[in-house]
């Protein structure tokens, strides 16, 4: 096994850790916990990187707060200082991991995400059904509570063999005991590393299902994954040894009410789109949603914009033409906006020059 050499020198360079501080203020200078840290910027770098040295470095605590990303999640934010170590883990991990990830992996990865996911699954469609002249199945799946279900000991046992230092082990360890849902259980969804350790966790699965099951069809976006094939009875079959790896290796769970196995021709829900053989249209409870904050917002304009963004990636015509209808006099109400406000900045001027 090729292993990463001396890396936690690396990761606790000052330039390291100022390349890691560029990207982590994007976006972000304008809040307070961040604006602190960077009042005395190189004192707190130099005191880390110190602190990360001589392995006197202890992760803090995470502040919690729920959101609805559609269903409700809770995100564990963790200090400026500490996701600025992430984020240094992270610059020197990420690629020596991203090459040893199979292809049809696609959450959380640079260069892919949800688009290129669903291009990838269409494009199976065709292969599988050889051009929609034979049936296409698909066995739909979802691990039950994936971040929260990570045990600790197994990612570390993954982890270790990579590296030929201590330091880089033991930082890691630290980042990953950071936070639990039960003893030795769980990642938080707020993590920049945990992004990385998922994949590495879950890119055990995917080894699993390309060298030993085989599976030629595949693709897995964070804890969904399918798998297409026209051999029903084969993708049955492969149930019985999917659960029992991830149950044996991983102690993860298939969450059974998510388990769905369709022809193509009668639509797959996957990745926020129902799929058909030549088609793909928004999931019911999408539009719903989006109807409902397109209610909520005063000024719509920009979230307009964005779901005329997400809606040109399938077949919604229909909804494309009612939101560019509603999309104009949003406009003008903005047009007329932006004219009040010069009006009055122009009165402004004039009062003070009369003065």
């Amino acid at each position: 096994m090729q292993k990463l050499v001396h890396v936690y020198d690396h990761i606790i360079s000052i330039e390291n850790l100022l390349g890691a501080w560029r990207e982590f203020i994007r976006g972000k200078r304008h809040k307070l916990d961040t604006q602190q840290f960077s009042f005395r910027l190189m004192d707190n770098l130099l005191t880390l990187h110190h602190d990360l040295q001589t392995s006197a470095y202890h992760h803090g605590s995470y502040q919690t707060f729920k959101i609805n990303d559609p269903k409700p999640r809770i995100i564990n934010k963790a200090t400026v200082r500490d996701r600025l170590v992430h984020r240094a883990v992270y610059r020197q991990l990420y690629w020596f991991f991203h090459q040893r990830f199979i292809y049809d992996s696609y959450s959380c990865q640079l260069g892919k995400g949800t688009h290129k996911a669903l291009n990838h699954f269409r494009a199976l469609t065709y292969e599988v059904s050889q051009n929609h002249t034979k049936t296409c199945w698909v066995l739909k799946c979802d691990i039950k509570k994936f971040f929260a279900s990570i045990d600790h000991q197994i990612l570390k046992s993954i982890l270790a063999p990579h590296f030929n230092d201590q330091d880089t082990v033991n930082l890691l360890a630290k980042i990953i005991d950071s936070f639990h849902t039960a003893p030795n259980v769980g990642l938080p969804l707020g993590n920049l590393t945990s992004q990385l350790l998922s994949n590495i966790y879950l890119n055990q699965f995917d080894q699993f299902i390309k060298h030993e099951l085989k599976v030629k069809h595949y693709i897995r976006y964070a804890d969904d994954f399918v798998i297409l094939s026209q051999n029903k009875p084969r993708l049955e079959n492969l149930l019985t040894s999917i659960a029992s790896f991830l149950e044996t290796n991983l102690r993860l769970q298939l969450h059974h009410d998510k388990i769905f196995l369709q022809t193509i021709a009668a639509g797959v829900d996957f990745l926020g789109w129902v799929h058909f053989s030549d088609h793909r249209v928004l999931r019911t409870r999408t539009k719903r949603r989006m109807w409902r904050k397109l209610k909520e917002i005063p000024s719509k304009l920009v979230r307009i914009q964005s779901y005329l963004g997400m809606l040109g990636w399938g077949n919604s015509h229909k909804l494309q033409e009612y939101l560019s209808r509603i999309q104009q006099p949003a406009t003008d109400q903005d047009a007329r906006e932006d004219n009040q406000r010069q009006d009055g900045e122009k009165l402004r001027q004039r009062n003070n020059f009369k003065q």
